[in-house]
């Protein structure tokens, strides 16, 4: 088992407000495509953040952090999908992170596991 906590586009967290759907995440379709460029930048913030590539498949960019209390991530064409492992510890490190990769604006967080959309 694990803690996940996802980074979307401005744009996906609009329209999943405005479409007031609860399976609107079930379909991949309704999925905002991030740009070439946000993902570049997703990709060098995680180099940054000091997680190391170690993968890329037709899912995407996987990577994997030294610190163990980091998780894991994994960079998509539409979103950033943080995994954290079960301890306090891994899910507060994540959610951290998760949350500073917002700062841009351009990017919203959303946890599953705890009231969905981070609001400021």
């Amino acid at each position: 088992m694990s803690y996940t906590i996802q980074l979307f586009s401005i744009e996906t967290k609009e329209k999943e407000q405005a479409a007031g759907d609860n399976s609107f995440f079930d379909l991949e379709e309704n999925l905002v495509p991030l740009t070439e460029d946000q993902i570049t930048r997703l990709k060098e913030r995680l180099l940054r953040y000091k997680y190391e590539l170690v993968r890329e498949d037709e899912a995407g960019l996987h990577f994997n952090h030294p610190d163990e209390d980091f998780g894991s991530a994994l960079l998509t064409g539409k979103g950033l999908y943080f995994r954290a492992n079960l301890s306090e510890n891994s899910i507060f490190e994540v959610g951290m992170t998760a949350s500073e990769f917002t700062d841009t604006g351009e990017f919203a967080k959303y946890d599953p596991q705890n009231e969905g959309w981070e609001e400021f």
